[in-house]
């Protein structure tokens, strides 16, 4: 049975905009699921048929906090699935995050469906490419109800478009010895990528009542998100449910930073801590505490700061590190396209190529003067952009790179790379010096640049916007970008000499022309 605290409104069909009420009814038949019945509502133009807010797993609240994603039982009558569920509870925010939903919940286990109007059900194979977006936020924040993630312009492509919520902070990612214990797997935490693996199993299950083939899906993210592609990919229990996979800007890959840590090490630093936060870090009281209770204490970066609440080798999830997945061929044997932006992370003061020249010396040592002529400094202008070259490449792109160059080792599929550098003059005081930043690419893929109201769309924007979402559409049906009338893009490998597709005003391939950077700081960070 569904849980008590499962929302759900049963009535009758409704009138869709512009749309008599036969009409809609005529149209909008409900749909039928594992659950139940499904009633969806069109979009403005009538060409697509959302359904949002579909429980895909029980809520994850009380003896459910903290467990694998559950399933769910069966709904009577007809679910009207017109708005976006609750967004999971957040630890940090971004101002060019908005949500349009009914605020965070700790109960947030669902998704979202975008499917053509004139898509029909399915058998099990022979319907729509099936797209399955998975948010950023640094496993902290995020959801599915910002405009910038509307998948009914993707939809107009042909494609089945889903996106869903995932547990987040401590209540995605805790472990603790106790939690260990009670797993029959013996393992804890990562609770909220089990929750996108649960999710893209649903769609395994369901998506051909929506017009979807569940034998052709490709999961696509950005930043965590795309960190959780690359972590999809390397996981026994998911790495067989889709078929393609594209990441934006992430990578579940060590660098300069440390990859995830062991189960040991999070278990007994998340014990520690509990101790100190809420007196006990025993199960039973801790599921008896309040959502908001946990995450003020989560939140405290003063008196008692929390550990990083984030993915992990736990052994069953995760067997080993991702890198030593990919690097042992474990991994999802797929097309992979993947890139990264410009301007991942930039520094907003001026660097003097002296202190910059320090930085290299301190960091590197005797390799300095190799870094130095990989991010020259010769100048105070140069410094400033090689330190927000480096400052990117730290943050995300190398991890990034890594995860590519890693797939097209062992991977035995074709892999395709993007850089993306087309800024938009004063959107968040960037300029076209400094380029795309962190995210810039979201709006391009899913056709939503009109839900930024701070930028200057331009038409060389529409059309770059144009390019990209039938790039991403024609991968997610084929495994392959290309299309006629389009650039070329060719294969992410040394034959094709390691060819990049830059999107910009003027898309085109060319060598990569910074593997030497990668090359060198894959060898000094793995050496450590």
């Amino acid at each position: 049975m569904p849980h008590k605290k499962l929302r759900i409104a049963v009535v009758g069909f409704i009138a869709a905009l512009s749309v008599s009420p036969a009409a809609a009814q005529q149209q909008l038949k409900p749909i039928q699921i594992e659950s139940g019945k499904l009633q969806g509502a069109l979009t403005a133009d009538q060409k697509v048929v959302a359904y949002k807010g579909i429980p895909y797993a029980s809520p994850p609240v009380e003896e459910f906090r903290w467990r694998p994603p559950q399933p769910l039982g069966r709904w009577k009558g007809v679910m009207q699935a017109r708005d976006f569920g609750p967004h999971c509870i957040q630890f940090g925010a971004y101002p060019d995050m908005v949500f349009h939903d009914s605020g965070p919940s700790e109960d947030c286990l669902t998704l979202n469906v975008w499917t053509p109007a004139d898509a029909k059900p399915t058998k099990k194979s022979g319907g729509l490419p099936v797209m399955v977006w998975i948010y950023g936020g640094g496993f902290q924040t995020g959801g599915t109800s910002e405009n910038r993630q509307d998948g009914q312009f993707l939809a107009h492509r042909g494609v089945v478009v889903v996106s869903m919520n995932y547990r987040l902070g401590i209540f995605g990612f805790l472990s603790l010895p106790e939690l260990d214990s009670e797993s029959a797997h013996h393992a804890s935490g990562n609770y909220g990528l089990m929750d996108q693996a649960a999710a893209i199993a649903w769609v395994r299950r369901n998506i051909s009542a929506f017009g979807g083939d569940p034998t052709n899906i490709t999961i696509f993210g950005q930043s965590a998100g795309s960190s959780s592609v690359s972590a999809l990919m390397a996981s026994p229990l998911s790495k067989d449910l889709f078929s393609k996979a594209i990441g934006e800007s992430g990578a579940a890959f060590g660098g300069k930073r440390p990859g995830p840590s062991s189960l040991a090490e999070a278990e007994r630093n998340n014990a520690i801590w509990a101790e100190h936060a809420f007196g006990s870090a025993r199960l039973f009281y801790l599921r008896q505490l309040g959502e908001d209770e946990i995450t003020k204490a989560a939140m405290d970066r003063t008196h008692n700061p929390p550990p990083p609440f984030r993915p992990i080798v736990d052994g069953y999830f995760l067997p080993d590190t991702v890198s030593h997945i990919y690097t042992d061929g474990k991994q999802a044997h797929i097309p992979t396209l993947g890139g990264w932006t410009a301007d991942e992370s930039h520094t907003d003061t001026d660097t003097a190529a002296s202190a910059f020249t320090e930085m290299a010396n301190r960091e590197f040592g005797p390799a300095a003067g190799e870094f130095l002529s990989l991010y020259p400094a010769a100048n105070d202008e140069q410094a400033l952009r090689s330190a927000w070259d480096y400052s990117g490449d730290s943050f995300i792109a190398f991890a990034t790179w890594k995860w590519l160059d890693s797939q097209t080792k062992t991977g035995q599929a074709p892999v395709y790379r993007y850089f993306f550098d087309f800024a938009s003059p004063g959107d968040r005081n960037h300029s076209v010096e400094k380029g795309a930043f962190h995210s810039d690419d979201i709006e391009y893929v899913f056709g939503a640049l009109d839900s930024r109201p701070s930028m200057k769309v331009r038409p060389e924007d529409r059309a770059l916007s144009e390019l990209m979402q039938q790039y991403w559409v024609n991968f997610a049906r084929t495994g392959d970008p290309n299309g006629p009338g389009f650039p070329k893009w060719p294969t992410y490998n040394s034959s094709t000499n390691w060819q990049v597709m830059h999107l910009d005003a003027t898309p085109h391939a060319a060598p990569d022309q910074h593997r030497n950077r990668y090359l060198f700081l894959d060898r000094v960070w793995s050496s450590r």
